[in-house]
């Protein structure tokens, strides 16, 4: 008896869908993902013994042959300019290395910002295609804004994978929807529902490089103490570490399968804490500032041809002038540079030691496959970053709450920038001489320093490395087209449909036809006689653009670009500044905004405006950039940012409740998704036993070095400190904690009334015993909108430590049987005679202590120079003339 009735039924439902659908079933069995399964060609009898087996039904898809691994590196952050490759101050050999073996790319683009620039390369889809208009924090209920990636938009992993490609994920994630990040999921956006069989890094849009919050597949997990070499921790060596092992085990298994091993360190994305052994490489080197760098980097980049010449020799493209938002690097004073100089010192070690664990990864692929390895190397998810705004910061996450940071506690960070316990960003004016010769930085994504990004490929195989000279590519390309790309090198094509849904197209466009065309501009002559311009040989033809249309849009900045024959249009306008300065942000309507137009034929650095010229094309431009906002769902433009960091925009575990119960062990919960106590009064409640020799550790920590608060016993006694970015407010109970079984341990904040709606105000804390109040103390100030990048805890503080007194993990010695936290609404007035806290910083120095020390040490030294130059002053008169002293009083008088 003859059994094949599978393939019969298979091809009935198969028709029957597409029927439903009005569709035509495409041909290739790539085209719908995951591939069906292989139709049995044996003969089944009754028993075994007269039935003949199909192995190939016990197959797995494979790739097509000759299909190449791939390794896709993608930093973060990292200018136009930053890397000595392409002209800038920092040293990159990996960079080096590849880009003489290989192809750099010059015109590649991002969109201006990390999410957006993540899905867009992962789908081949613009960025809000793949609903990731901004960062996942503050995405909104519009179909672009939405920070979750379509499952209309499959990305290049679930299609290598579903294509016989083995594929890894190492280092940053920041596509999955922030209210989706907890140990309950949901997993679907998370790298393993994304396409790829391992991941190991860090879900967030940043971490700290000490004590990073990693995650390996779905589980959390704590990093080792130190790396593999033995040296104190950090993330970009351990990040290469499984990268090396997870590419060598691969390729032990399975030696003829290829893989796709997506490389995303996170780095140079601020934090800026690279190991202590390269703290030193840049001693001195930024000591001239800012604006001398850039125009450095101006000229190197001429040298080495990243900006291309006319036939003249001249370079095709000014260099942008500053910003008068952006201070010039005279405008500070000699002791605050040292401090500014510092900032790019150790960004710029950050970069060389990622560029050196880049370049472990690479050296570890295996010796027989190197031929056949794509290497695709991208300098940055964006422009560099503009967070620091003009004087920098030692804490982040203080300026991303909106508080400002004064330079006495830049100065005070000093010796301490990038080292465990600060969490720092450099000064705006860095970002942009590291985004040369372009106008901006990250977030601007009309302009160039927003969105061009440095991008180098090597593949032995199909491009061929017997130059001296270092080979550029000038084609306009944009983040879209690395899956196209990678698509066509594997032989893949883009499917119909993945897990039963219709796909959107791809929307970018390959980029292989580069490897072999050394033409300066994307257009090729033809024969075709539809494609003749009137009036012209034969055998000139229209300019074929490869890439021939993309729009720009981020926070309400955008773009358009579209060639046109010899020229290539660009429209651009700045609607929000990327940082806000002290000038104040731009606040006008969007139908206000000011458009420059600009030829990039003829214009590299989008220097010149043609817009009075040409202000017909100026109006067409604009008005293809609102078809093609209505195509890839732009619209509506949203220019807001922090007001759409609330999380009460976004569903949530924790909506609507003000009751929370935890117990021992519910750990790695992320800010994002865990009870929000901050600008509101609240309790903690702690059911413990306390054993006879008593018990010590943390009963509910959230947070970190940077900011946060915890709420632990130590010495036996009750304590809740209050990290306020790096300011300690501690409350510690007057008595012991009994011994026992059902020990109550409480702690209540009363936020002050008189807060109302503002943020970050004050209030009293108070501990309890078991019902008895034995602490309390008045804060003026707590946290108004983020803590950390870290998470809430219960039962211990994993990470960094988010009080002095402890070290992490510093877990409960006794028994935690539950935990409760309460927010409350209202709460009685407030005692006026309740003791201030009083602040204190990581050394335990008083806040108004310190802050007198850092003035009378400026008094100190301002007296010095004082003396000194009236030393001068004074050596210069002649002896027995006397009639300086009227001169020295108009001098002391202009001076003070």
């Amino acid at each position: 008896m003859k059994i094949k009735l599978a393939k019969l039924i298979t091809t009935i439902v198969a028709v029957v869908i597409f029927s439903l659908a009005g569709l035509v079933p495409p041909a290739s069995a790539q085209a719908i993902l995951p591939q069906p399964d292989p139709e049995f060609n044996g003969d089944i009898d009754v028993s075994y013994k007269n039935s003949t087996p199909d192995t190939s039904i016990l197959q797995s898809p494979e790739a097509p042959e000759g299909a190449p691994n791939i390794v896709l590196v993608l930093l973060d952050d990292v200018g136009f300019s930053s890397a000595a490759t392409f002209g800038g101050p920092v040293k990159t050999d990996t960079l080096d290395k590849l880009a003489s073996e290989g192809l750099s790319y010059t015109r590649f683009h991002t969109t201006s910002l990390c999410s957006p620039t993540r899905a867009a390369m992962l789908t081949g889809r613009n960025h809000q295609s793949a609903a990731n208009a901004a960062i996942e924090e503050i995405a909104v209920g519009y179909p672009g804004y939405t920070g979750r990636i379509p499952k209309s938009t499959a990305t290049i992993a679930q299609i290598l994978q579903d294509n016989g490609y083995s594929t890894a994920w190492f280092g940053k994630n920041h596509n999955a929807p922030d209210n989706e990040t907890s140990m309950v999921g949901p997993f679907d956006r998370w790298p393993n529902a994304l396409g790829f069989d391992y991941f190991y890094g860090f879900i967030s849009g940043e971490t700290d490089q000490w004590y990073p919050a990693l995650y390996e597949n779905l589980n959390p997990i704590n990093p080792p103490a130190t790396t593999s070499d033995g040296k104190t921790y950090n993330l970009g060596h351990d990040l290469a570490d499984k990268a090396i092992t997870w590419m060598r085990n691969q390729h032990s298994i399975a030696p003829d399968r290829p893989f796709f091993l997506y490389f995303a360190p996170g780095a140079t994305h601020a934090p800026h804490q690279p190991p202590e052994e390269y703290r030193n490489h840049y001693d001195g080197v930024f000591d001239n500032g800012w604006d001398d760098w850039r125009n450095k980097i101006y000229k190197f980049q001429q040298e080495l041809g990243v900006i291309p010449i006319d036939d003249e020799g001249n370079p095709i493209g000014e260099l942008t002038d500053r910003p008068d938002q952006i201070p010039a690097w005279d405008s500070y004073d000699p002791d605050y540079q040292e401090i500014l100089a510092t900032q790019m010192e150790i960004y710029a070690a950050f970069l060389e030691y990622t560029d050196d664990e880049v370049g472990r990864v690479i050296d570890a692929i295996p010796e027989e496959d190197l031929d056949n390895t794509m290497i695709i190397y991208i300098v940055g998810d964006n422009g560099a970053a503009p967070a620091g705004s003009e004087d920098g910061v030692c804490n982040e996450l203080k300026s991303l709450n909106g508080l400002p940071t004064s330079k006495d506690e830049n100065i005070a960070c000093k010796d301490n920038w990038g080292m465990p316990g600060t969490s720092p960003e450099y000064a705006v004016g860095w970002a942009w001489a590291t985004d040369a010769p372009f106008r901006w930085t990250k977030k601007v994504g009309s302009y160039f320093g927003g969105t061009r990004n440095p991008m180098v490929i090597k593949w032995p195989a199909k491009i061929s490395n017997d130059s001296t000279e270092r080979r550029f590519r000038n084609q306009f390309h944009h983040v879209i087209d690395i899956a196209p790309t990678i698509l066509e090198v594997a032989g893949i094509e883009e499917p119909f449909m993945v897990n039963s849904i219709q796909q959107k197209p791809i929307e970018g466009v390959s980029l292989a036809y580069t490897f072999d065309d050394d033409k300066s501009k994307a257009y090729e002559l033809c024969t075709d006689p539809t494609d003749q311009i009137e009036g012209e040989p034969d055998d000139l033809c229209q300019y074929k653009y490869v890439h021939n249309t993309q729009y720009f849009e981020m926070y309400g900045n955008r773009g358009i670009y579209k060639p046109d024959g010899e020229n290539e249009w660009m429209a651009s306008t700045l609607h929000r500044y990327p940082f806000t300065p002290t000038s104040g942000q731009m606040t006008q309507d969007f139908d206000e905004d000011t458009w420059e137009l600009f030829d990039l034929a003829t214009d590299f650095t989008q220097a010149t405006d043609l817009s009075a010229d040409n202000p017909d094309k100026l109006e067409n431009l604009k008005e293809l950039f609102m078809i093609e906002g209505s195509k890839y769902n732009v619209f509506p433009l949203d220019d807001r940012f922090s007001e759409r960091g609330d999380v009460s925009l976004r569903p949530s575990f924790t909506s609507g409740r003000d009751h929370f119960e935890f117990y021992e062990g519910a750990v790695r919960l992320p800010e994002g998704v865990a009870p929000d106590v901050k600008n509101t009064s609240h309790d903690i409640i702690a059911d413990v036993n306390i054993p006879d020799g008593g018990a010590d550790g943390v009963l509910l920590g959230m947070g970190g070095e940077v900011g946060g608060y915890t709420f632990y016993v130590k010495d036996n006694k009750l304590n809740y400190t209050h990290n306020y970015f790096g300011q300690y407010c501690d409350i510690t109970s007057t008595q012991d904690v009994p011994t026992g079984d059902n020990v109550e341990l409480k702690f209540t904040f009363n936020y002050d009334e008189e807060n109302g709606e503002n943020v970050g105000g004050g209030g009293t804390g108070t501990l309890f015993i078991n019902g008895t109040q034995l602490g309390q103390a008045h804060m003026d100030k707590t946290v108004p909108a983020r803590y950390s990048l870290e998470t809430q805890d219960v039962g211990m503080d994993l990470l960094s430590p988010t009080s002095y007194h402890y070290d992490s993990p510093f877990e409960f010695t006794g028994t935690l049987n539950k935990l409760t936290m309460d927010i409350l609404s209202t709460r009685d007035p407030q005692d006026d005679s309740i003791p201030e806290c009083q602040w204190t910083y990581l050394d335990g120095t008083p806040v108004e202590q310190q802050a007198q020390e850092v003035e009378n040490q400026e008094v100190v030294d301002e007296k010095a120079e004082i003396v000194n130059e009236l030393k001068h002053y004074l050596e210069d008169k002649e002896d027995g003339n006397f009639g300086f002293l009227k001169e020295l009083i108009q001098y002391l008088n202009q001076r003070y």
